[in-house]
C-alpha cells in the first residue's frame, strides 16, 4: 500500500475542495490492473467508511466529512472505476465489494498499535454506494458495526428514469448549464441549492466516471445481502428523492420487510443527494444513528 498527500492539492488545484483534499491522508491499494484511491481524515474514534454514488467520487461526501473528522477516523474511497480509482477486475457488486474490503483492511492495518481499537467500523453508502455498502458489510462479517443506506439503489424498487443532458461534448457556459440541469433532474430538489461548488463537483465527477453502475443500482440484489446481516441497519432518504419519486413508501416497506425495527429517516425538502443538499440535517441524523464514537 502506498501513501502520500493529495497531488491535486500539491499542484495548487483551484477547485473549491482543495483545502479539504490537502488535509487528507491519501492511500493507494491494489485494484485490478491499477490502484484504488483512498482519503482519510481524523485520527481518533471508530472508523466511518463512506461510499459515494454512481458516476461520483469522494466529493459526494464533501459536506459530511468535516462534520465527523474531529472525532472519528473518516475513510472515503473512490470506488473502482470512478473518481481516481482504476477499473475493477470484475463488474459484479460482490467482486467490487471484495476489492474495497481488501483495500480497507490495508488502510486500517497501517497502524498496528491501534488495531484493536479500530477493529470494527461503521459503513454508510449513498445510491450505488449503498448497494456496495450492503455487500461490504456482509463480506466484512463481524468487522462491520452498522450499515446506513442513503438513497440506496439495488432494492428492486423501480427507479424513476430521467433523461439527462450530454455534457462530454460541451464546454464553458453550455457545459455548466447541462450540469445544472442534470443536478436538478436527478440530484438536488431545490434549484437554489445548486451552487458553484455543486456544479464543480458534478463536472469533475462526470469527467472521471468510467464505470456504468446503473445496472447494479437499478437491480434487486441488495435485499439478499441485508438478510445476512445481524448489525443495525438505518435508512436515510431525501423526501424529494428523484430516483424513487412517488415510491418512497415502497422503499421503506421493502426495508422494513427485511428488518421491521429499522429506523427510516426522511429529510424534508431534500432530493437524492441529501448529504449535500441538507448537510446539517443529514449529519445530525447520521451522528444519532452511529452513537458515541
Amino acid at each position: 500500500m502506498q501513501t502520500d498527500r493529495s497531488p491535486d492539492a500539491a499542484q495548487g488545484d483551484p477547485m473549491p475542495w482543495a483545502a479539504l483534499d490537502a488535509a487528507a491522508r491519501r492511500f493507494q491499494t491494489p485494484c485490478g490492473a491499477g490502484e484504488m484511491v483512498w482519503r482519510c481524515w481524523g485520527e481518533g474514534g471508530r472508523p466511518l467508511v463512506l461510499l459515494h454514488g454512481g458516476a461520483g467520487s469522494w466529493l459526494h461526501w464533501l459536506r459530511t466529512i468535516p462534520a465527523f473528522a474531529a472525532d472519528r477516523m473518516v475513510i472515503v474511497p473512490d470506488i473502482p472505476g470512478l473518481g481516481s480509482s482504476a477499473a475493477p477486475p470484475a463488474s459484479t457488486p460482490a467482486a467490487i465489494a471484495g476489492v474495497i474490503l481488501e483495500g480497507l483492511e490495508q488502510v486500517l492495518g497501517r497502524d498496528a498499535q491501534d488495531k484493536d481499537r479500530r477493529e470494527r467500523f461503521d459503513i454508510a453508502g449513498f445510491s450505488y454506494g449503498g448497494v456496495l455498502a450492503g455487500f461490504l458489510a456482509a463480506q466484512a462479517e463481524a468487522r462491520a458495526r452498522s450499515l446506513t443506506l442513503v438513497g440506496s439503489g439495488g432494492l428492486g424498487v423501480p427507479i424513476h428514469r430521467v433523461a439527462l443532458e450530454r455534457v462530454r461534448d460541451k464546454t464553458g457556459a453550455e457545459r455548466d448549464a447541462a450540469n445544472r440541469t442534470n443536478l436538478l433532474r436527478w440530484m438536488i430538489a431545490d434549484p437554489a441549492r445548486i451552487d458553484a461548488q455543486a456544479l464543480a463537483i458534478q463536472d469533475w465527477n462526470s469527467r472521471h466516471a468510467r464505470f456504468d453502475s446503473r445496472p447494479i443500482g437499478s437491480g434487486s440484489l441488495l435485499p439478499d445481502e441485508l438478510r445476512k446481516l445481524g448489525i443495525p441497519i438505518t435508512g436515510i432518504w431525501g423526501e424529494q428523492d428523484h430516483a424513487v419519486r412517488g415510491l418512497l413508501g415502497e422503499v421503506e416497506s421493502t426495508l422494513r420487510a427485511i428488518r421491521p425495527e429499522m429506523a427510516f429517516h426522511r429529510v424534508p425538502a431534500a432530493g437524492h443527494w441529501v448529504a449535500y443538499e441538507a448537510p446539517n440535517a443529514f449529519a445530525a441524523i447520521l451522528r444519532a444513528v452511529l452513537g458515541p464514537r
